[in-house]
């Protein structure tokens, strides 16, 4: 019965993309809300859009979201397009999601900056540190959250600049008798982190939302201070690679590498280097495992099946690591699986991402959601 419903909300928000991008009114609010005399942005799409994902931390989710996507007009035709989206989601576990996203290339490329603005209250899983897993459970959270990274290109794909993040975590409820619950856990009471750090980005993609070919590289390095507001002192250095490359012209190869490193003592559970979700190992309920570090290898092979429609098929292998032992080589997880895509912006080859991600042993997640892993 679930897949039944899935496959009904997936072709009522096909739908509604391909109502809503041929809509005069539509169009004409745009011309209001972004650029009213058509002087400053070109090249404009509004979409009001109904939003229906699913996620194993959150079950079904519905709600709405407005995006934008736009180049300014003094670029020439082959500046990055921008996108900046609005939008808002009530879960089937009763957690709620106001998120502002953007990302934004200005004067040519020259520009570049990419954060999120949002306010979650939402219901976690919690497992234990490392490798010390414990039985499974859920607290409640509300927490702001932003993020931003502001940087300028210096010549040879390469930007240089700065990311700032801040998160208010506000623990509302534990359960009692459990580990969180006792307190011994850092941050299990809430935490304030305020960091502020510098961006090395390197970008040869052909292609913001569907890459063929390229390259996207960022390593920054995050020091979270309480001269910064903090209310305590940790360093993260945080590498994010992907590389993609065509074998055929419906057949693009993926790989991704991500590492997070973290320097320092009593850093709050929550902002620990986390694998799952998503994004990062799909098949992972999201921090089912957390510890200082982690080294994650994705790979991904997407098939360009039928007009609008895609498959692929990935997998992913993670480490786990702390002051003692950078990495744990011996502890290896793995996760694998398939997905359905379906593209619904043709011309920014956004899509519908449809994943089942597995990890050996243990029952499958299923991932309803918009754009790519990675």
């Amino acid at each position: 019965m679930k897949y039944w419903l899935l496959f009904l909300l997936t072709t009522f928000t096909i739908n509604s993309f391909a109502f809503l991008s041929d809509s005069s009114l539509v169009n004409n609010s745009l011309n209001v809300f972004l650029n009213k005399d058509g002087k400053f942005l070109r090249d404009k799409t509004i979409l009001p859009l109904p939003v229906v994902f699913r996620l194993p931390e959150t079950g079904f989710a519905a709600g709405a979201l407005v995006t934008g996507t736009f180049k300014f007009k003094k670029d020439t035709i082959n500046a990055k397009p921008s996108q900046v989206s609005l939008g808002f989601a009530y879960t089937q576990r009763k957690q709620i999601l106001a998120y502002m996203p953007f990302s934004i290339f200005y004067d040519n490329n020259k520009y570049y900056i990419n954060g999120e603005i949002g306010i979650f209250k939402y219901n976690y899983k919690y497992f234990g540190l490392g490798e010390n897993q414990v039985p499974e459970e859920t607290y409640g959270v509300v927490y702001p959250r932003f993020k931003i990274l502001v940087s300028r290109y210096i010549g040879k794909n390469i930007y240089v600049g700065l990311r700032y993040q801040f998160e208010q975590y506000n623990i509302k409820s534990t359960e009692i008798g459990r580990e969180l619950a006792s307190g011994s856990v850092a941050g299990s009471g809430g935490s304030l982190t305020s960091s502020l750090g510098i961006s090395f980005l390197k970008d040869t993609r052909d292609a913001v939302f569907y890459p063929r070919r390229g390259t996207f590289t960022e390593l920054y390095i995050l020091p979270t201070l309480k001269m910064f507001g903090s209310d305590r002192n940790f360093n993260r250095i945080m590498l994010d690679a992907a590389n993609y490359y065509s074998i055929s012209k419906k057949i693009v190869l993926a790989s991704n590498i991500q590492g997070s490193f973290i320097q320092g003592p009593n850093v709050p559970f929550n902002q620990l280097s986390l694998l799952g979700g998503a994004k990062k190992m799909r098949g992972l309920f999201e921090g089912q495992f957390r510890d200082k570090n982690f080294l994650i290898l994705q790979a991904e092979s997407r098939f360009e099946v039928w007009r609008f429609l895609g498959l692929t098929a990935f997998s992913s292998l993670g480490y786990l690591g702390d002051e003692k032992e950078l990495l744990r080589f011996s502890k290896p997880k793995f996760t694998y699986g398939g997905g359905l895509r379906i593209k619904t912006i043709k011309k920014e080859h956004i899509n519908i991402r449809v994943d089942y991600g597995i990890q050996p042993g243990y029952k499958g997640n299923l991932y309803l959601t918009v754009g790519e892993a990675f």
